[in-house]
């Protein structure tokens, strides 16, 4: 698996790549010949959503590549090795690309010829004059040729690359037009967007909400790797996804049931989630205490046991994401962007309709914790203060969505503070349950007991606090 950070130019025939030999010592050029042939469905769908899986021969990388959406200026490539069936992808990669193919068969679409030139600039920015000979499969088969440049990033930090890209810029190269080859010859139509009235808060929502569905998605093969953050990214997606329904009913509406399998999914995702943030956070626990205070094999129950329970929740996670439901969840939210059931505010200008609903939505806020200050039952309160982090939540996600983010700032303030007391209370149960397994193992307890008087204090120390940061939040 790699990071990908490179720059890619549209040049004529004739362009003469620049001397770069100022920018540093140069090695080369190289030249070899690379053929690759691209999989996707029968209507692209890899290739709409910025997606390319290839079997590639010849060059310094043979073998199976696949490359997911660009993230910050950089694409993820996983590579395997070159295998001899050109009919079947590797298990592996036809996995990763579940989320995109939902079941449809992956076949040869296209092949690339190039004829690729390569200088190396300073030990660290490839680049990568290629002439490039593509052909797109089907009933009547499709050749194009072209002609571009490649500046890569393959050590070193990327101001070199910038130098570089200055240089082939003003030698006559533009920007591509394409994201990539594949992109260039295969011209994949772009997911389907509804087309919404201009200014309006229709068109603010719905895209709005096709970002978010990018966002899940894109997240889609790296929760299946279960590489770091991707679950806590691919949740936080599903919630603003269903945060935004619930906000803005009167601008999409009909989209109850969208909504309960975006819980479903939430709560699928949730259970590695918060395995790995309690184990993190048990972690530092014990690395802070005094050495005398750790008995028992604690750090074996709240580490390796814990996180043999996180991988297996990861396993029940890929499960979930092969199947049926989780495909008809995502073909849901394809339609919701592309024809959603617009509602009496959808036509309105935006600001005005929208910064309303956002008001509704503290107003909420301000009620439920007026509500939970009156109650005076401690486990009745702890519920009502919960619903508080609840209705904060659906706030600050309502307000980032339309850019209001003073609103939004302060609705996650209320989260943060009121999510701190949370942590604690789920420590101090994850703790009970855990002291009750080493009690009946006859191990040492005395360090959970310990770890639940911190807990504890945490908790009520973030209660007590929150008067002040609901203060502080008022007037800001």
């Amino acid at each position: 698996m790699g990071i990908e950070i490179e720059d890619k130019f549209d040049v004529p025939g004739d362009y003469e790549v620049p001397d770069l030999s100022k920018l540093g010592q140069i090695t080369g050029p190289k030249s070899y010949q690379q053929v690759a042939l691209y999989y996707d469905t029968a209507d692209l769908r890899l290739a709409a959503r910025g997606v390319t899986l290839r079997r590639r021969r010849g060059g310094s990388d043979p073998g199976w590549h696949l490359k997911l959406p660009k993230a910050k200026g950089a694409r993820q490539e996983i590579q395997l090795p070159l295998t001899r069936s050109t009919k079947v992808v590797p298990a592996e990669l036809a996995d990763l690309v579940q989320g995109y193919t939902r079941g449809a068969e992956l076949r040869v679409v296209a092949e690339l010829e190039t004829r690729r030139t390569v200088t190396l600039v300073g030990g660290a920015v490839e680049v990568a004059d290629d002439r490039v000979k593509g052909t797109v499969f089907g009933d009547e088969p499709r050749v194009q040729r072209w002609r571009e440049v490649e500046a890569e990033l393959v050590d070193g930090d990327q101001d070199l690359l910038a130098k570089v890209g200055k240089r082939l810029r003003k030698a006559g190269a533009v920007p591509a037009s394409s994201a990539s080859k594949l992109a260039r010859l295969l011209e994949p139509a772009p997911p389907v967007r509804a087309n919404v009235e201009h200014g309006s808060a229709g068109e603010v929502v719905v895209n709005y909400l096709a970002d978010q569905v990018a966002a899940l998605l894109s997240q889609d093969p790296r929760a299946r790797r279960a590489e770091d953050d991707a679950v806590h990214q691919m949740r936080v997606a599903s919630r603003r996804l269903r945060s935004a329904l619930k906000a803005f009913t009167s601008v999409v509406k009909d989209t109850e049931p969208v909504q309960e399998e975006l819980k479903w999914l939430a709560a699928v995702l949730g259970e590695a989630r918060d395995l790995e943030v309690i184990r993190a956070r048990f972690a530092e626990r014990l690395r802070r205490l005094a050495p005398e205070l750790v008995a028992g094999p604690i750090q074996v129950r709240l580490g390796d046991d814990l996180g043999k329970r996180e991988e297996e929740a990861h396993g029940r996670i890929r499960e979930t994401m092969s199947g049926p439901r989780y495909f008809a969840l995502l073909d849901a939210l394809d339609r919701l962007v592309a024809e959603p059931s617009l509602g009496k505010t959808a036509g309105k200008p935006a600001g005005a309709a929208l910064s309303a609903i956002a008001d509704k939505n503290w107003q909420r806020v301000s009620k439920a914790y007026d509500h939970a200050r009156t109650v005076t039952d401690p486990g009745e309160r702890e519920t009502a203060m919960h619903e508080v982090r609840k209705a904060a939540k659906r706030a600050r996600y309502t307000a980032e969505a339309i850019g209001v983010d003073k609103l939004a700032e302060r609705a996650e303030a209320v989260q943060e503070a009121l999510g701190a007391h949370q942590d604690g209370v789920v420590a101090q149960e994850t703790l009970a349950r855990e002291a009750e397994s080493a009690r009946q193992a006859g191990e040492d307890t005395f360090t959970y007991g310990v770890l639940v008087g911190i807990e504890r204090a945490a908790a009520e120390r973030a209660h007590a606090d929150f008067p002040q940061v609901w203060a502080k939040v008022q007037t800001a």
